[in-house]
């Protein structure tokens, strides 16, 4: 993977300070209510991503996949020519979900490609507000460029075989991020099965916070996730949520904490409990 000097998170003071014509802002978004807001709202410069539309394939059966697969890398290389954004670009994405939905995982999808020079803006668009940085409701005019240049995701994922295979083994880590009323079985508001996959230990994403939203430091985050790495390799610990979406927040804070990245389950609960428990 590329190194760099940059954090995996900046603060909104910190990017109120960087020279605008340095950075690229990305506004990460889900769904006609993210788009419609950003139409309406967004910081100065800002392009929009969606998640759904860029950030996962399209997919009629979450059993083979999860509800939001990888995109496929050639198509969101062109995609990132069509931003403007070069393997020299420094960006910045944000959202309004504390940086927990689509930032995170724009993050991690760019972070995967081999892409050096990306933060994601603690807490998001409400620390920006709260900051005093500009908005504007202006559609950013945007100069292409080639398609990005890739080799292949750069950074572990893991299929349905592999984590059935991890359930069974001493030598492997499952981790579910989800709230623990989903992870217990309590709840599940999206997927046609309550429960967590065999084995899998709880680290619900949430507490990546402090009571502002804010991610711990750098330093909890490590005495946090830190032991987890005595006893396993990054490419052994396995992290899901329901659909490869929030995962990424708890990778970003895995990064963010200065620990290797460990592997992503793409399809998550959402492909697990449909292949598993239908």
């Amino acid at each position: 993977m590329p190194q760099n000097n940059l954090q995996a998170l900046i603060s909104a003071s910190h990017l109120k300070n960087l020279n605008p014509q340095q950075v690229v802002l990305v506004d990460a978004g889900s769904g006609d209510e993210a788009l419609e807001r950003y139409k309406k709202q967004h910081l100065t410069g800002a392009v929009y991503i969606d998640l759904n539309r860029h950030l996962s394939a399209q997919n009629q059966n979450a059993a083979l996949g999860g509800r939001h697969p990888l995109p496929d890398i050639i198509v969101f290389s062109k995609l990132l020519g069509n931003m403007g954004i070069t393997p020299n670009t420094h960006i910045v994405v944000y959202d309004d979900k504390g940086a927990a939905n689509a930032a995170a995982r724009f993050w991690w999808v760019l972070t995967a490609m081999g892409h050096a020079k990306v933060q994601v803006l603690n807490v998001g668009l409400q620390a920006a507000l709260k900051a005093g940085i500009k908005v504007s409701s202006s559609i950013t005019a945007i100069i292409a460029t080639h398609p990005y240049p890739v080799t292949g995701w750069q950074l572990k994922t893991v299929t349905f075989e592999e984590v059935e295979n991890a359930t069974v083994t001493k030598d492997k880590l499952i981790i579910d991020v989800r709230d623990a009323a989903r992870y217990n079985g309590i709840t599940e508001p999206i997927d046609p099965v309550a429960g967590c996959i065999t084995g899998a230990v709880n680290f619900p994403f949430k507490d990546n916070l402090d009571e502002d939203g804010l991610f711990l430091s750098p330093l909890t985050l490590k005495e946090k996730y830190g032991p987890l790495f005595e006893k396993y390799t990054a490419t052994d610990i396995i992290v899901h949520c329901g659909s490869g979406v929030t995962a990424c927040h708890t990778l970003l804070a895995i990064a963010y904490a200065g620990l290797p990245i460990p592997a992503l389950y793409i399809g998550s609960w959402s492909e697990w409990c449909r292949k598993k428990l239908l």
